[in-house]
């Protein structure tokens, strides 16, 4: 089983580039969007005759926004957290499978001046209860654009970093949380090294530099991990400031 996930800042901007030539390359069986910024009537008609779609579409116009396309049809689907504050904004969609739950999410930025820190370390304790809660019933896979980059190889420039939005001590620590609670970061499990990012500013050449961040992540449930046989990054895959993340299960 492949799974992909890939924020695609503009669903309809990707679509006028490779979007429909990548499902057709990469033919996931669950493929996950974040930054939609759209409606399903707006696009819908447009997808491979393989996938079911699903969407979680924010109250605000051309904003935030989730979707998850999919070849085997979920048991049951359900947006948002059930928590009001965190609900308007279409950054959660959980479909569940025979054997697990999986959760998209669009995690908020904490914005350049840190104003919607407090927030997003709010998001991150009932997000994880959320989590912990489905964990109950069977193990979990959660992607996204985390919206933050957790140790210092994810980044290429931490130093000059460090109170900057993404790469806060309280952002990172929220990360922690995640791992200590028992999510396994598929990636650091087959690749230790640093220079692996998934998001590029679009200024200054800095994608033609790999000067990145890896924000982009798949996490599971340890119980998971045994059929865990693949995690990877696809950085020639543009449309997107951000790339395509993977994992294979078997």
């Amino acid at each position: 089983m492949k799974l992909v996930s890939w924020n695609v800042n503009g669903l309809r901007a990707v679509l006028k580039k490779n979007f429909v030539e990548f499902i057709n390359e990469q033919q996931p069986d669950i493929l996950c969007l974040q930054e939609t910024k759209c409606t399903p009537e707006q696009v819908e008609q447009l997808w491979p005759a393989a996938y079911t779609t699903f969407w979680n579409s924010a109250e605000k116009k051309g904003y935030s926004g989730t979707a998850i396309f999919t070849k085997e049809r979920p048991l049951k689907v359900e947006p948002h957290l059930g928590i009001v504050e965190h609900d308007r904004e279409g950054r959660v969609l959980t479909a569940e499978f025979k054997e697990f739950f999986l959760v998209n999410v669009y995690v908020p930025n904490s914005k350049r001046e840190l104003e919607r820190l407090p927030y997003r370390q709010q998001w991150d304790v009932d997000f994880l209860k959320f989590l912990k809660k489905l964990e109950k019933k069977k193990p979990v896979i959660f992607c996204g654009d985390l919206n933050v980059a957790h140790t210092e190889i994810d980044l290429a420039n931490p130093k000059s970093n460090v109170r900057n939005h993404g790469f806060t001590i309280e952002e990172r620590d929220g990360f922690s949380t995640f791992v200590a609670a028992g999510f396994v970061d598929t990636f650091r499990e087959f690749e230790k090294g640093g220079g692996h990012y998934s998001w590029w500013s679009p200024m200054a050449g800095a994608r033609a530099r790999n000067v990145g961040w890896r924000l982009d992540y798949f996490l599971i449930s340890q119980a998971l991990r045994p059929r865990l046989k693949k995690a990877y990054i696809l950085p020639k895959v543009l449309g997107s400031d951000h790339c395509p993340v993977v994992i294979e299960l078997s």
